[in-house]
């Protein structure tokens, strides 16, 4: 397992084994199957539990054991449990780890799976989870981005709602109008964030974070530089946004939680947390969006995997097959867990959020671009964060900065190409 087995590295491998040990599948004492699906978000435990119920009822020699390991956790464990072959039999993939995890022969090859029909899913998320031509995990859901606004700081204004024909420009003029630095309120907020802020504009202008064959980055390119400018900008030139420091006394969620913010982006995944929000509840909702030479928006989304060293592989695979299924969509749907990846079952999420105009994260997928990635993702997302961060402090240019970011991604890029051929070539 080579480069797998160094991630852990200071890890105490021994004890995160045993933690895990429970993870993977057995017989009950009745005979059954007892197959375990990991999963890491409380907020969709309800749902996930459902399937299994459903699945359980015409598999009655079968039994699903859905367990949550907070996200926090999540990642070590399942590492630890895939070095002592303890895998949990189905479980949740993050597009971010998912290359390393297939191209290290830890996932199964659903390529064949019975039911599985690819078409029924967004061309690009089914290649996501595609390694060497074979597919690994099964999309389970999406998330795209939305424009969250206050209704409460506009009605005070008298200024009309964010609607299709905002631009940057029209983002900018009302965020100017909004802010009001005697009250504490700010326009838009604008952290140092990839999905919901930045990535978002460097597409909207016609750039790009990683070239198509994913040999180098997009930084060098004009237009890229001209939307991290832009996204600079809103905080340090037009002052409509808290600062980089003021961020980390206070998160974006709470700016805008707390009525001090009347605009700022969110992912489809914060729809848990507003409902449950009273502000946000009553003040608030969500438009698509602002376009800059086109429109657009990052959308990614989780996959279900199997391992490749489950015990149970009928039970498992059978498991991977519902879930790949409509009736396992629609469950998600219908209680609120997230947007289901199936093509047209997302109309009960729409329907359990009706308060919000929630139904723009679904069209938002006729102009989505897919999240950039590479098998070093993990890697250069770091190192874009620690480059950038002394931009939106205002400590270098945004061309220096992206010119630093250049370089150090080109050279993670080229290597990760090399090895990859080294590796084919050994084939």
């Amino acid at each position: 397992m080579g480069k797998f087995g160094r991630i852990i590295l200071a890890l105490s491998l021994a004890a995160l084994m045993i933690l895990f040990a429970a993870g993977c599948g057995s017989e009950t004492g009745d005979g059954r199957t007892r197959i375990t699906y990991a999963i890491w978000d409380k907020n969709q435990q309800p749902a996930m539990e459902e399937i299994a119920r459903r699945f359980e009822e015409t598999h009655p020699d079968i039994e699903v054991e859905v367990q949550l390991i907070p996200w926090n956790q999540y990642w070590t464990k399942l590492e630890a449990s895939a070095m002592s072959d303890t895998m949990p039999d189905v479980f949740w993939m993050h597009s971010q780890s998912f290359l390393r995890y297939a191209s290290n022969g830890m996932l199964f090859d659903l390529t064949d799976l019975p039911g599985f029909d690819t078409s029924a899913y967004p061309e690009d998320l089914v290649q996501f989870y595609t390694y060497e031509g074979r597919r690994y995990a099964i999309p389970k859901d999406y998330d795209t981005i939305g424009l969250w606004y206050n209704k409460r700081l506009f009605d005070e204004k008298g200024i009309s709602y964010p609607d299709e024909t905002w631009d940057w420009q029209k983002l900018v003029m009302v965020a100017q109008e909004l802010t009001d630095p005697a009250r504490g309120i700010y326009g838009f907020l604008a952290p140092l964030d990839q999905q919901s802020l930045y990535y978002d504009f460097v597409y909207q202008n016609g750039g790009e974070i990683l070239n198509s064959n994913k040999s180098a980055c997009g930084y060098r390119d004009p237009t890229t530089q001209e939307a991290i400018k832009f996204a600079v900008d809103l905080s340090q030139k037009y002052q409509v946004s808290p600062t980089i420091q003021q961020f980390a006394d206070m998160s974006r969620e709470q700016y805008f939680q707390s009525g001090k913010a009347a605009m700022a982006f969110f992912g489809s995944w914060m729809l848990g947390d507003f409902s449950k929000n009273e502000y946000v509840a009553q003040n608030c909702d969500v438009a698509m969006l602002p376009k800059g030479k086109r429109r657009a928006t990052i959308y990614g989304g989780l996959g279900n995997a199997v391992s490749a060293k489950t015990k149970h592989k009928e039970a498992a695979l059978a498991f991977a097959a519902f879930l790949a299924s409509r009736e396992a969509n629609e469950i998600q749907a219908d209680m609120n867990a997230c947007i289901p990846a199936y093509r047209g079952t997302e109309q009960g999420w729409i329907d359990a959020n009706r308060n919000f105009n929630v139904k723009i994260y679904p069209e938002a997928l006729d102009y989505a671009v897919i999240f950039p990635n590479s098998e070093t993702r993990e890697k250069w997302m770091l190192t874009e964060t620690d480059v950038l961060k002394k931009a939106w402090a205002g400590d270098v240019s945004v061309e220096d900065a992206c010119q630093t970011l250049a370089d150090k991604i080109d050279a993670m890029l080229a290597k990760e190409q090399k090895e990859q051929k080294e590796q084919e070539e050994k084939k």
